[in-house]
């Protein structure tokens, strides 16, 4: 059976659009904060040696610098003053969500509603200052040791620091905005933003490669439709569920006995969405960016680690794969889909799964199926981001076709979708609401007239 609301929102049209003020306005401000960010990945940070960074950059597009530019909206490979990007602020909740699965204070704190949520995020706010100060000083230091700073120095390395961390927590508060006042998840839409922008002069270049004989025409079209091939394969897999069936009993209410309803329990095959991958590149990722601008002033430490976790090695794909399938179960048992409280909602609403007892039953089937479930979903998300490193390794491809990012602009694009039609179909009750206001009223007052000329 298809409820009222589905059935509204499949005959939701969008020329309802044009009569949606608030939405537009939503709109319009959500286009107007990404223009803002736009612009800020082309300011500069001070003391760098223009000249030096795009003789450096021109030749790392083609490695992984190419991959860290893409992921920063550009904004790296122009040293902007969004170098860091909002990955620290992504690392920094991420950290404070599994802290508060882990620690029982935390957990309490959540418990206690708007009070707690505003202190679980100042919380992650002190966490992004913190990690995006060790970044941007380990980013300083390598620019000036790589030769790109034109005044090197304490006052470099401090306005550096200053300038990349006050970009962070700008992004930071530009996102908060968006999620508030406009459309979207305001985080996920400036990666997104930055992703999108970045994909022209990467397509760009993919084709250049081939008009000069360094790509065989064959490549070119495999690599195209394997493209549109993985794009559906993430739209199914991030729309697929398992339908657990519900059974409520018998209810009566006064002298009446309401036969007890059916309903269902979805539960994604990735529950977790994105998040495993990013967490696990921004891991990854964080060795590579120090090392890209040292140039050859890199330490001995390093230059081990990124000989056995350089990208495209063995270490490095089993590593990544063992961190996106860790990172999957641990954020959906501990963040996304606790077992135990989804079974004990189930007993207060008086629902239970057929042939399974309410409580520690329910919570043990409920824990048997999402397991084996993300069995399928972190072997999905750990074939989608190791794709790319099979495609840079086989056939030298400059484009870096990121499944990261593939997996982060589809599940934006069908989030976002999802809320401008949620908010078309409130307009729409909206616009129901008033009509059964106007109509009861010029009933009342056709009584009253009926009434008055008796």
């Amino acid at each position: 059976m298809v409820s009222a609301a589905e059935q509204m929102a499949a005959n939701t049209s969008w020329s309802a659009f044009g009569k949606a003020t608030e939405l537009r306005k939503r709109i319009v401000f959500t286009i107007a904060i990404l223009i803002v960010y736009r612009l800020g990945t082309f300011l500069p940070v001070p003391g760098i040696d223009g000249a030096e960074l795009r003789e450096f950059m021109a030749g790392a597009q083609s490695s992984i610098g190419g991959m860290l530019s893409m992921f920063t909206g550009g904004a790296l490979g122009r040293m902007g003053i969004f170098a860091l990007g909002i990955m620290p602020y992504i690392s920094a909740s991420i950290i404070v969500q599994l802290m508060t699965a882990m620690v029982p204070a935390l957990e309490q704190l959540k418990k206690e509603g708007e009070q707690g949520r505003k202190k679980i995020n100042q919380y992650t706010r002190y966490g992004t200052v913190f990690l995006a100060t060790l970044q941007s000083y380990g980013l300083a230091a390598s620019l000036q040791s790589g030769g790109l700073a034109s005044d090197p120095g304490f006052y470099f390395i401090a306005s550096c620091m200053i300038t990349l961390v006050g970009g962070t927590m700008f992004l930071m508060w530009l996102g908060e905005q968006i999620t508030a006042r406009g459309v979207g998840n305001g985080i996920s839409l400036i990666i997104f933003v930055g992703i999108i922008a970045e994909v022209p002069a990467a397509l760009a270049q993919f084709f250049s490669q081939g008009r000069s004989g360094a790509i065989s025409p064959a490549v070119i079209i495999g690599v195209m439709i394997m493209v549109v091939a993985v794009i559906a394969f993430v739209v199914f897999m991030e729309r697929s569920l398992r339908k657990i069936h519900i059974q409520y009993p018998r209810r009566q209410v006064g002298m009446k006995v309401y036969d007890g309803g059916n309903s269902h329990l979805p539960v994604k095959v990735n529950p977790a969405g994105v998040i495993p991958a990013i967490f696990a590149s921004s891991l990854l990722l964080l060795p590579a960016t120090v090392a890209t601008f040292s140039g050859n002033q890199t330490s001995p430490w390093l230059s081990t680690i990124l000989a056995y976790f350089g990208p495209g090695q063995p270490a490095y794909l089993v590593f990544f794969t063992a961190m996106i399938v860790f990172f999957t179960y641990f954020y959906t048992y501990n963040v996304s889909f606790k077992p135990d409280d989804v079974a004990d909602n189930l007993k207060n609403q008086n629902g239970f799964v057929p042939g399974i007892r309410p409580g520690k039953k329910t919570a043990e089937y409920l824990e048997y199926v999402v397991s084996r479930i993300l069995v399928l979903g972190s072997g999905y998300l750990a074939l989608v981001c190791l794709l790319p490193e099979v495609l840079r390794s086989q056939f030298a491809i400059p484009f870096y076709f990121g499944g990261t990012s593939v997996l982060i602009v589809v599940s934006v694009t069908m989030d976002t979708i999802q809320q401008v039609q949620s908010h078309l179909l409130a307009h729409q009750y909206e616009g129901l609401i008033e009509k059964s206001q106007l109509s009861g009223k010029g009933r009342k007052r056709s009584r009253r007239k009926g009434a008055a000329r008796r």
